[in-house]
């Protein structure tokens, strides 16, 4: 790590960051970083609780002068989204995030950040740890597995807190108090196929689907940015149409909230064709680059030799897999009519794994609305069902329902208008947050989501901005004091 991001101001928060950073967390792997936490709540000799879901609770009493204040509970999650480029040798598991700094920025050496939510993490940490910061009695919530279904949210039992405020440190605009936020649910394909065997006078092909932004699934989808998953099989279908091509494996997107930036396959092609088909992928590349210049102007198709398998799909399973993706609805579904610039409902085709024998279609369905989200859920049913595949739905998780009129929404709204001379945006997201999990067994909890410019979260371009940290981290303090 760049030791310069240690140098930072605040420099309790952002050595805490780095701190926490050197630790391996990812979702369902949380063992180290509770680990981490439970230490760190002990060693400063507060109650410190792990929950049967392996959630962490510390409670600091408050400072004098504010023992007659409501307790607030300061809320966010351990584990982090783990993607990096292609090209870049990382272990999640073994090492910590190689951080520095650029300008205005930290960021990561082709790796997510851990910004989100390590940013939230380290603020709560420094609140802990402090002796100056003055504020009411706080229970700091880390969470586990937000990231991947959010279990630790759904385990968090209720009578453990007594809190009558929630802050949840889990947002990317530093302009932004977050009321309100999307449910979601998994919709995912599975199946076998027949492989057989391939004609001698044929020859193979590695096609790589790469450099599109990405981004997170949520907050991101409103972007028109490219979907990997979408682009290979856009391509795949229309070379089987011309050249007879078939397929041997497909591999694209990696995680079920972030938009896919890579995906590959390994095709075969009658012979003699091969001129012709690399043709049709420059053009095919030139066509897609002109479509996505403005939000992807990173993205190359590559052709490349590749050994000849031995298999590949039976040609009817190929014509129904390749036609069930090409239906498969993606991105924005519908746009709330209640509140202008919202997504209400989106679908986002995370990962297409097709490779020897079996199959899985992974989709991550978000919506405000139950009842909307469970109905494009079931039309993602319908579609892979006619391909024959089962189709389960796991993870379902409620949305959160906004409430402008509550007390620490007027507050931090007034608050935010008195010390930038401007008016907040105060809106619900289409992003999965906690709050409405948290909601279910504590609805008598006032929750409000806040936090700094985070940039391109879910993904290795993800930076978190120094001067919007500041900003927070100052906005967050004098939350704390005017809490009655």
């Amino acid at each position: 790590m760049n030791n310069t991001v240690r140098e930072l101001e605040p420099k309790e928060l952002w050595n805490n960051f780095a701190d926490l950073n050197a630790v391996p967390r990812p979702s369902k792997k949380e063992e180290r970083v509770i680990e981490f936490m439970m230490n760190f709540g002990k060693n400063l000799g507060f109650e410190t609780i792990k929950d049967e879901t392996g959630n962490v609770i510390i409670k600091k009493p408050a400072t004098i002068g504010y023992e007659n204040k409501v307790v607030v509970a300061l809320q966010s999650h351990l584990d982090m989204v783990h993607q990096k480029n292609g090209d870049t040798n990382f272990d999640f598991d073994t090492q910590g995030i190689d951080m520095f700094v650029d300008g205005d920025w930290v960021k990561a050496k082709g790796t997510t950040l851990g910004a989100d939510n390590g940013i939230g993490v380290a603020s709560i940490m420094t609140i802990l740890a402090s002796k100056t910061i003055p504020h009411p009695a706080i229970e700091a919530l880390f969470t586990i597995d937000e990231e991947t279904g959010m279990t630790g949210a759904l385990g968090l039992k209720g009578g453990l807190l007594d809190a009558k405020i929630m802050l949840n440190l889990d947002t990317e605009d530093d302009n932004e108090l977050t009321i309100g936020c999307a449910g979601g649910v998994d919709v995912t394909a599975t199946g076998n196929y027949t492989e057989i065997e391939i004609d001698a006078n044929t020859i193979s092909k590695r096609i790589t689907v790469k450099g599109l932004t990405g981004g997170h699934s949520g907050m991101d989808i409103y972007k028109g940015r490219g979907n990997a998953n979408k682009l290979m099989n856009r391509i795949l279908l229309q070379a089987a149409t011309e050249f007879g091509l078939l397929i041997n494996t497909i591999d694209g997107g990696s995680l079920r909230n972030a938009i896919p930036r890579e995906s590959f396959a390994l095709v075969v092609l009658p012979k003699g064709n091969e001129n012709n088909f690399i043709n049709f992928i420059k053009n095919q590349e030139q066509i897609l680059k002109a479509e996505y210049k403005t939000t992807d102007p990173y993205l190359v198709i590559l052709l490349e030799e590749n050994e000849l398998p031995t298999v590949v799909f039976e040609k009817q399973f190929q014509d129904k897999l390749l036609r069930s993706i090409y239906s498969c609805a993606n991105g924005i579904y519908r746009m709330s009519p209640e509140i202008s610039g919202l997504v209400q409902t989106s679908n986002n085709l995370a990962r297409v794994l097709v490779k020897q024998g079996t199959y899985s279609i992974q989709c991550l369905t978000r919506s405000s609305v139950d009842s909307e989200k469970m109905d494009l859920a079931n039309g993602l049913k319908a579609c892979f069902e006619l391909m024959d595949a089962q189709v389960g739905f796991n993870g379902s998780y409620p949305g959160w329902a906004p409430k402008p009129d509550a007390a620490i929404v007027k507050l931090m709204s007034n608050l935010y208008h008195e010390r930038y001379n401007e008016n907040a945006l105060v809106s619900a997201c289409h992003a999965g947050l906690e709050c409405g999990i948290l909601g279910t067994n504590y609805p008598n909890i006032e929750m409000i989501s806040f936090g700094p410019n985070i940039r391109g979260a879910h993904s290795p371009d993800e930076c978190v901005q120094i001067s919007s940290v500041q900003k927070y981290w100052a906005f967050l303090l004098e939350t704390l004091v005017r809490i009655q």
